[in-house]
């Protein structure tokens, strides 16, 4: 893969992330007839807990943007970690921060 197109790709998918991360935290709507209800306080522990859950989800993808970032200034960029195969330029498009062929992922 062009090295250009592949920073494109993964500055993309580093905004996507970012924006995600940034909009996370639930408003308090007060839908629960505004009272401290325990109600009220189930519906935001689970969405606290959604939130972190999520959050953690978007880091590990932000982490797995700065390891191809490492991999595109090594020259490595486009490479199976596990092998060293090409990976095919259509993963790389659909799935900028691919690691492994599709052969290889479906393996793990």
């Amino acid at each position: 893969m062009d090295p250009d197109r592949a920073r494109e790709l993964l500055q993309a998918e580093r905004e996507r992330i970012e924006r995600a991360l940034a909009g996370l935290g639930h408003q308090d709507t007060g839908n629960l007839n505004d009272r401290d209800e325990p109600a009220d306080a189930g519906s935001d522990l689970y969405q606290d807990e959604l939130d972190a859950g999520r959050a953690e989800n978007l880091r590990e993808q932000l982490a797995a943007v700065e390891r191809a970032e490492v991999r595109l200034e090594a020259g490595t960029y486009g490479l199976s970690v596990e092998s060293g195969q090409p990976i095919p330029d259509e993963r790389l498009e659909a799935r900028p921060t691919a690691e492994r062929t599709a052969e290889e992922e479906a393996r793990r």
